[in-house]
């Protein structure tokens, strides 16, 4: 199974879930199949510099939020990619430990 198949299981169950995200856009922040923790998390509770995985464009990504602006996040990549703005309520679970 996919990680994004296991992360959209787990936290449709309101479960903190453990996957190994691969994938280069995060690096320096999370390393490609590195141990990361996402927890369930209300919206209005994500902050600038928050890691979050969201619904973007028919499909899921593992990004940072840059900005935010009412209940919109600017997300981007961790090497300096903006991706744009996204509603709040796309955001299915957030990092809340990353491993070694």
């Amino acid at each position: 199974m996919s990680w994004i198949a296991e992360a959209r299981r787990g936290l449709a169950k309101g479960q903190p879930v453990q996957i190994r995200p691969v994938g280069g856009s995060m690096r320096g922040r999370i390393e490609s199949g590195q141990l990361v923790t996402l927890a369930p998390v209300n919206p209005v509770e994500v902050t600038v510099g928050d890691v979050v995985f969201v619904a973007w464009k028919g499909d899921f990504i593992l990004h940072l939020v840059w900005e935010v602006k009412d209940d919109c996040l600017l997300m981007g990549n961790n090497i300096g990619k903006v991706n744009g703005w996204i509603s709040s309520s796309a955001v299915l679970g957030k990092v809340v430990a990353v491993e070694d």
